[in-house]
C-alpha cells in the first residue's frame, strides 16, 4: 500500500511508543455535577494524555470524534494552526496511533478536516487504521453563506473522514424525518397502513424478464419498450397473491408500482455522506450557540454546532456508550454526549479547559437549553471528573518513580502485558488472569508488610497467598516484585516467571 512521505515521518511514526506514561491527577475542585459519573474532562497535552488513557480505557471507546487544527495558516486564539506541513503531519500521526488503541473492535472514529490536508490525512489513516476500514468521507455544508468574497471558489464544506476499528463496525440507521415520512401513503386504505410505491420495471432490457401481467382491471400489461419487469413471474405472482402490486385507482395503471410498507422496512435510512447545513447545523449556528451560552461574548473561532455531533453520536454510539474527543475545543462533543446519555472523555489544553470547556459543561448540568437540549428531550444532571497531567511514572533511566502507587503502577503494567485495559480495584497484588496466565505484582506493601521475607518479596508463603486469592489457579504465572527467595528451579516447578522491578518493568 502506497504511504505518505514527509521530513520527519521515520520518527514520527514511532513516536507513540516513546511517550512516557503520566499520571491523571484528579482535581476535585474543578468536579461538576455528581462527581460520581464516569465522564472525565482532562487538562493538558492530549499526545500525553491519551497515552495516560490506554491502561484504563484501550479498546474501550465505542466512536472518536476530532477536530484537529486544520493548517490554514491563520491566526487562532486558543491554539496554533499556523503549523507547517511536515509539522502537521509529525503532530497528527502519532495522535492518531493511539486514539487507535483507544477504539473498540466494533467502535469508529471520526475525523473533521478541510482541504489544506484532507487528502493527506486520508493516506495517513488509510496506513494507521487500515484501507479496508476506511467507511466514507462525509461532505459537511459547513457555511450556509454563499461565501461571494472568496478570491477563487468559496469553501463551503468540510471532510468528516469516517473509518472502523475493524470490519465489526456497523451504522446505526438514521430515523426519517417528515418529509421522507410523508412519502409513505396508503391510497388502496391498505390495512397494513402507509407505503411507498417503488416501480415494478427497470430502464433495461432483459429478455427473460420481458412477458405480459394481467392487471386488476384484467387487461394485459407488457412493459415498455426496451424496459423490463425486475422481478420473474413467480414473484410478480406472489406479490400479486399478498396484494402488493398497485394498479392505479382504477385497478388499469400501465406502469405498477410494488407497495413497500413503513411498517415492514427498517426502522430508518442508511446514512449518507452529503450532509446539508439544514440537517448538521452550520459554523455559524455554533457560533450562535456559544454566544447565547457565554452572555454574547464570542468565546471560541471555530466552534461546530451541536447538532453535527447528534448526527455523528446517532450513527455511532447508542446510550451508555464511551465517546471520545482529543482536541476538545470549545466543549461541543462531550456537551452534545451528556444530552444524548453517553459518557465521555474530553481532552483540551493550557487553561482553556477550565475558563470555557468547564463552563459549557456546567451549564448542561444545569439544563442550558440550547443546542440539541430540546430535540433530545435534555433537562439536566450528571456530572464529570476534572483532571489534569501529573508526573511521569518513570524517570528519564526508565526507574518506576518513588511515590508511583500501586494502582498506577498495576493498571501499567497489566496494560504492558496483555494489551487489555485493567479493571481491577487496586487493592490486591493479583491483577487477574488473561489468556490462561495470572498475574501479580508486590510493590508498595500491598500485601501489608515491607519486610524482607514478605511484602515485596515472593517467598513460599507469598506465592500461597497469591493462589488462594487468584480461587487456587494452578496455572502459569507473572509475577513482579523487588526480589524472589525462590530458586530458578523451583519457579519452574511452579510455572513461574519472575520479573523485578524496577528493571523489568518497561517504561514504555
Amino acid at each position: 500500500m502506497p504511504t505518505l512521505d514527509w521530513m520527519t515521518r521515520e520518527g514520527d511514526v514511532s513516536a507513540a511508543e516513546s511517550v512516557p506514561y503520566r499520571l491523571l491527577e484528579a482535581q476535585p475542585e474543578l468536579n461538576g455535577g455528581d462527581s460520581n459519573a464516569a465522564n472525565m474532562l482532562i487538562q493538558g497535552d492530549n499526545l500525553d494524555a491519551l497515552k495516560a488513557l490506554l491502561p484504563y480505557y484501550a479498546g474501550r471507546v465505542k466512536c472518536i470524534y476530532i477536530d484537529p487544527p486544520y493548517n490554514t495558516r491563520s491566526a487562532f486564539e486558543h491554539y496554533d494552526d499556523n503549523l507547517e506541513h511536515s509539522q502537521w503531519l509529525a503532530m497528527i500521526y502519532p495522535r492518531l496511533v493511539l486514539l487507535r488503541d483507544l477504539v473498540a473492535e466494533d467502535g469508529s472514529i471520526w475525523v473533521n478536516i478541510d482541504d489544506h490536508e484532507a487528502h493527506y490525512l486520508k493516506v495517513i489513516m488509510d496506513e494507521i487504521f487500515g484501507r479496508n476500514n476506511f467507511i466514507g468521507n462525509v461532505v459537511w455544508q459547513s457555511k450556509d453563506t454563499p461565501g461571494n468574497d472568496a478570491a477563487t471558489i468559496a469553501q463551503t464544506h468540510n471532510h468528516i473522514l469516517v473509518y472502523g476499528r475493524s470490519a465489526e463496525w456497523r451504522p446505526n440507521l438514521i430515523p426519517r424525518n417528515e418529509k421522507q415520512l410523508a412519502n409513505y401513503k396508503n391510497p388502496d386504505n391498505d390495512p397494513r397502513g402507509p407505503w411507498l410505491g417503488t416501480p415494478l420495471t427497470r430502464a433495461e432490457h432483459r429478455e427473460r424478464d420481458v412477458y405480459e401481467i394481467k392487471n386488476a382491471a384484467g387487461r394485459m400489461v407488457s412493459p415498455p419498450r426496451g424496459s423490463s419487469w425486475r422481478r420473474p413471474p413467480a414473484e410478480i405472482e406472489r406479490l400479486s397473491k399478498e396484494d402488493r402490486i398497485y394498479w392505479g385507482k382504477t385497478g388499469d395503471a400501465a406502469f405498477p408500482v410494488e407497495k413497500k410498507f413503513l411498517s415492514e422496512v427498517k426502522a430508518g435510512v442508511v446514512p449518507q455522506t452529503w450532509w446539508p447545513y439544514e440537517l448538521a447545523g452550520s459554523t455559524r449556528n455554533a457560533s450562535a450557540e456559544l454566544k447565547r451560552l457565554f452572555g454574547g461574548v464570542k468565546a471560541f473561532d471555530t466552534p461546530k454546532p451541536e447538532r453535527l455531533i447528534e448526527r455523528v453520536l446517532t450513527i455511532a454510539t447508542n446510550p451508555g456508550d464511551m465517546v471520545l474527543d482529543s482536541f476538545l475545543g470549545s466543549g461541543t462533543t462531550a456537551a452534545t454526549a451528556h444530552k444524548m446519555g453517553r459518557r465521555w472523555i474530553g481532552i483540551e489544553m493550557g487553561e482553556h479547559a477550565a475558563t470555557h470547556c468547564k463552563p459549557r459543561l456546567d451549564r448542561v448540568i444545569e439544563g442550558e437549553q440550547g443546542g440539541v437540549s430540546k430535540a433530545v428531550g435534555w433537562s439536566g444532571g450528571g456530572g464529570y471528573r476534572f483532571y489534569r497531567l501529573g508526573d511521569a511514572v518513570f524517570d528519564a533511566d526508565g526507574a518506576i518513580l518513588a511515590d508511583i502507587r500501586f494502582p498506577t503502577l498495576a493498571a501499567h503494567i497489566w496494560f504492558s502485558e496483555t494489551a487489555t485495559p485493567y479493571e481491577g480495584d487496586g487493592a490486591r497484588p493479583v491483577l487477574g488472569i488473561h489468556n490462561g496466565t495470572a498475574y501479580a505484582l508486590l510493590y508498595n506493601g500491598i500485601l501489608g508488610d515491607r519486610s524482607v521475607t514478605g511484602g515485596n518479596v515472593l517467598t513460599s508463603g507469598q506465592l500461597d497467598r497469591l493462589r488462594q486469592q487468584a480461587n487456587g489457579w494452578n496455572g502459569p504465572w507473572v509475577i513482579y516484585g523487588e526480589a524472589t527467595r525462590l530458586g530458578g528451579a523451583r519457579l519452574t516447578d511452579e510455572s513461574v516467571a519472575f520479573k523485578q522491578t524496577p528493571y523489568d518493568v518497561r517504561a514504555r
